[in-house]
C-alpha cells in the first residue's frame, strides 16, 4: 500500500494534479473561455453521437488507432505475472486447434503456477480470454487480441450507454472509458484479458433496457451472448452481475401490463433457454476434455491439486501441502496463505478494512484525478431513479469481492465497467447544469475534465512498472529471443536462488512443448535432471539464473555450481 501511495503522490503526480486543479478553478471563474473551439467539438461530437452505429465503430477504431500510434513509445507488452502466462497458454492451445493438451512425460520439471498438468496440460482459467489471445496469435501476435478486444470493449460500452443515456452523453462516457482505461491502463498493456469480461458486462447491461422497451428477440439473444461471455471469462463476478438483471426481467414478465405470454414466451423465454443450453453444453464439453468430468472446471482441479487456502472467506484453511520444488512451497504455503489470512473477512473490522482497500484502489483506477469531480454529484445520482438499477448492480458486484480469497485487483471489475461509467457520466450530466454567481460553471468543469482526462492518460500509474526497465522478466524475453535466433532446439534449466521472488516465475511453456524451439524447465533440489536430458536428447542445454545480477544465460555445465546455489 505504501508503494502504491508513493506512486500516486510522487512529485510529478502532485504537480499534474495541481495543474488540473488550477484549471478547474479557472473554469469556474471563466466557464466560457475558449468557448468557440469547445462548442465546435461538442457539436461535432453530438452529430456523431446521433449516428449511433457510426459512433460505435468510430470509438472502437479510434482506440485501436491511437494505441497503435504509440507503439514507438509504449511497445507491445511482455508477460510478467503467473496469470498472464496461463492465459497465453490457453490462447496457444486454442490456436493449435484443440481445447487442451496431453500431460507431458516430463511434467514434474515443467510444472508451474496456475497451470494444470493432470489430467491434462492446460490453463486453469475459463476459456473466453484465451480465445481472444488465440485470435491475436493467428493474426501474428497474442497482443493483437488484446488490442482488438480493447477497441471492442469501447464500442460495446458505448452501445450499452446508448441504452441508458442520451446519445451525446453516451459518447461522452465512452470517450472517458477510452482514455481512462482502454489505451493506457494495464488492461491494454498486459495479458490479464480484462477487456473480455468488460465486453460481456456491457452487452448484458445494454441489452436489458432495450428488452424492457421493445421485447425484441435480437436483444434477448444479445443478452444471452453477453452472459455466455461473462460466465466463460469471470464466472464468479458474472453471477452477482447477472442476478439483478434476471430478477428485473422476471418481475417485468409477471407484472401487470407486461406483454402476454404469447409474446414473451417465443421472444424471450425460448431464446434464453436455447442460448443457456448451447452455452452450458459447450462448458460441459470443455470441462470434460480438460478434467474428464463435465461438471468439474479446470479451476477447481487446480485449486484441489495445489491450494490449501480455500476460495471463500467462510471456508476453513487446510493443512499445508508439500511440493517437489521450493518455489511452490514458498508460493502456496507462504505467499498464498499469508494473503488469505490478510484478506479474509473474519470480523467486522477486517470487513471494513478490506472494503476500504477495495474502495481506495477503485477510486484511483476509475476516478483519480480528473473524474473525482463527479463525486460532488454523488448525492444527486443516488437519488436518480433512472440509474438506480445500475447502482444496485455495481454495489452487488463490489460487495462480492469481500467474499473471496484473492487480494483485490481492478481487472476483477471488468463486468461492471459499463455500469460504473454510466454512473460517472450521469454525475457529469448533473454537474453540467451547475450555475454559480450567474455563471454556467458546470460547462467549464466538464470541458476541463474531458481535456485533462485525455492529457493525463499517458501518465497512468499502473504503467510505471510495466514500462520502466530494468525488469527481471525482460531478461526472460531477451533470452527467448536470443535462443529463437540461435540454430537448433534448446532446453533451458532455470536455477533459482533462495531469495527468488515467487511472483517472477520463468518456467512457462507453450501448448506444443515437444515442438517448441525453446523449452523451459525447473531445477528441483535433490531430483536428478538426467531423465529430462534423456527425453530432450539432441537439444542444446542452457542454464538460466534469474536471480543473478544481472540475470544470466549460459551453457549448462553439470560440474559448475550455479550462482546463488
Amino acid at each position: 500500500m505504501h508503494q502504491f501511495l508513493h506512486i500516486f503522490f510522487s512529485r510529478g503526480e502532485v504537480l499534474r494534479e495541481l495543474v488540473f486543479l488550477a484549471f478547474l478553478v479557472f473554469a469556474c471563474s471563466g466557464p466560457r473561455f475558449a468557448d468557440r473551439p469547445f462548442r465546435f467539438l461538442e457539436q461535432l461530437g453530438s452529430r456523431l453521437a446521433e449516428r449511433k452505429l457510426l459512433a460505435i465503430f468510430s470509438i472502437a477504431i479510434a482506440t485501436i488507432a491511437i494505441r497503435l500510434s504509440l507503439l514507438w513509445f509504449f511497445p507491445a507488452p511482455y508477460p510478467q505475472i503467473h496469470d498472464e502466462f496461463s492465459y497465453l497458454l490457453a490462447g496457444d492451445t486454442f490456436a493449435h486447434g484443440r481445447l487442451t493438451n496431453p500431460t507431458h512425460p516430463m511434467w514434474l520439471f515443467l510444472d508451474t503456477i496456475h497451470v494444470n498438468q493432470h489430467p491434462t496440460y492446460m490453463s486453469k482459467y475459463p476459456p473466453a480470454q484465451g480465445a481472444v489471445f488465440a485470435i491475436g496469435q493467428l493474426l501474428g501476435h497474442p497482443w493483437i487480441g488484446v488490442l482488438l478486444s480493447g477497441g471492442a470493449m469501447c464500442g460495446a460500452t458505448l452501445w450499452m450507454l446508448q441504452g441508458w443515456l442520451p446519445p451525446r452523453w453516451a459518447l461522452f462516457g465512452a470517450t472517458l472509458v477510452m482514455f481512462k482505461i482502454a489505451i493506457f491502463s494495464y488492461w491494454m498493456n498486459s495479458y490479464y484479458g480484462a477487456f473480455v469480461s468488460a465486453i460481456g458486462g456491457a452487452v448484458v447491461a445494454g441489452a436489458l433496457p432495450r428488452i424492457l422497451h421493445s421485447w425484441r428477440t435480437r436483444d434477448v439473444v444479445t443478452l444471452g451472448v453477453g452472459v455466455v461471455i461473462l460466465v466463460n471469462s469471470r464466472p464468479f463476478e458474472a453471477a452477482f452481475f447477472c442476478l439483478p438483471v434476471f430478477v428485473v426481467l422476471l418481475v417485468r414478465l409477471w407484472r401487470r401490463g407486461s406483454p402476454s405470454w404469447r409474446v414473451t414466451l417465443p421472444r424471450v423465454v425460448v431464446p434464453l433457454c436455447i442460448i443457456a443450453i448451447l452455452g452450458g453444453a459447450f462448458m460441459a464439453y470443455y470441462n470434460w476434455r480438460g478434467t474428464g468430468n463435465p461438471l468439474v472446471f479446470p479451476y477447481a482441479v487446480n485449486e484441489k491439486t495445489y491450494f490449501s487456502t480455500p476460495t471463500f472467506s467462510w471456508q476453513k484453511m487446510g493443512p499445508p501441502r508439500h511440493y517437489a520444488n521450493p518455489q511452490f512451497e514458498e508460493f502456496y504455503n507462504g505467499a498464498m496463505r499469508q494473503y488469505w489470512l490478510q484478506s479474509r473477512v473474519s470480523s467486522w473490522s477486517k470487513g471494513v478494512s478490506k472494503a476500504a482497500y477495495i474502495l481506495l484502489i477503485s477510486i484511483f483506477f476509475f476516478l483519480w484525478p480528473t473524474l473525482m469531480v463527479r463525486v460532488l454529484a454523488s448525492f444527486r445520482v443516488l437519488r436518480d431513479r433512472r440509474v438506480r438499477f445500475l447502482i444496485v448492480q455495481t454495489a452487488l458486484v463490489f460487495a462480492s469481492f469481500l467474499l473471496v480469497r484473492a487480494r483485490f485487483n481492478p481487472h476483477y471489475t471488468g463486468p461492471v465497467v459499463g455500469s460504473v461509467f454510466a454512473l460517472i457520466t450521469q454525475g457529469f450530466r448533473h454537474i453540467r447544469r451547475w450555475e454559480a454567481w450567474g455563471r454556467p460553471v458546470g460547462i467549464g468543469v466538464t470541458r476541463v475534465v474531458v481535456l485533462f482526462t485525455a492529457l493525463l492518460a499517458p501518465f497512468n500509474f499502473d504503467n510505471k512498472t510495466r514500462f520502466a526497465p530494468p525488469d527481471p522478466m525482460q531478461f526472460r524475453v531477451q533470452f527467448t529471443n536470443q535462443l529463437d535466433d540461435t540454430p537448433g532446439e534448446h532446453l533451458v534449466i532455470v536455477h533459482y536462488s533462495p531469495q527468488h521472488s515467487v511472483f517472477r516465475e520463468w518456467v512457462y511453456n507453450g501448448a506444443d512443448i515437444d515442438g517448441s524451439k525453446v523449452v523451459w524447465a525447473r531445477e528441483i533440489p535433490g531430483v536428478s535432471l538426467q531423465p529430462l536430458f534423456d527425453y530432450f536428447r539432441g537439444r542444446e542445454v542452457w542454464l538460466a539464473e534469474p536471480d543473478a545480477s544481472p540475470p544470466s544465460l549460459s551453457h549448462y555445465d553439470a560440474s559448475v555450481k550455479p550462482q546463488g546455489g
